[in-house]
């Protein structure tokens, strides 16, 4: 008789969400002329800060991630009658700072109307006023000084699992509970949003809406 072997649960391995290639000692010159050899129709991200380079290159669940954040944040405004400039990948360049970000989604909501009807220029703009990352993998660059030295009022972070709201104060981030362009919406609605997308995206924007509505 064969005895039979319990199964043993293994855990769910944590999906791929980037592939990361990382440069370092590598000078402000030295990245512009990287990032022109690349082709103007690459599908990576670059971000670079104090001679660090890290090329991204996004997956399914990053990229799915990261649209339906931004889905999330358009029928918020939407729904709240606030207005917004979205600026998606858009290359944020502080040459005076020597840093660099391609974020997942960069959007003007308060100071929209400083730069509706025409293309940014960062050298006399403010910066966007709230960034999205997606960083399901380890990432080499500390976006918390990278955006903040930008003075970026607003980041989220999402690593797959978790939503992290940031707010500049002072020359560094600060982690706070409620986003301070929406105080009104808690942390629960981007889950249950995120998880009701998944099976179908759009009873998720049918709900959401819904909800605001009632506000």
């Amino acid at each position: 008789m064969v005895s039979a072997v319990p199964l043993v649960k293994q855990p769910v391995p944590k999906p791929v969400g980037e592939q990361r290639v990382v440069f370092n000692s590598l000078t402000w010159q030295g990245f512009l002329a990287m990032r022109q050899s690349l082709s103007p129709d690459r599908n990576t991200r670059l971000t670079y800060l104090e001679g660090t380079l890290e090329i991204t290159m996004p997956l399914e669940i990053h990229e799915f991630s990261a649209w339906l954040i931004g889905r999330f944040i358009y029928i918020l405004v939407s729904e709240l009658g606030m207005e917004l400039k979205t600026m998606g990948s858009t290359t944020l360049d502080r040459q005076a700072l020597e840093r660099s970000g391609e974020p997942d989604a960069a959007y003007y909501i308060q100071n929209q109307p400083l730069v509706a009807g025409r293309d940014v220029d960062l050298e006399k703009d403010p910066p966007p006023d709230l960034i999205v990352e997606v960083d399901i993998t380890h990432t080499d660059i500390d976006k918390l000084q990278l955006y903040a030295a930008m003075g970026v009022p607003e980041f989220w972070r999402y690593n797959g699992e978790v939503w992290r709201v940031y707010q500049l104060q002072g020359s560094g981030y600060n982690e706070v509970e409620q986003s301070p362009t929406f105080p009104q919406v808690p942390k629960t609605k981007l889950y249950e949003f995120l998880a009701t997308a998944r099976e179908s995206e759009m009873r998720a924007d049918r709900e959401l809406r819904a909800w605001v509505r009632a506000l």
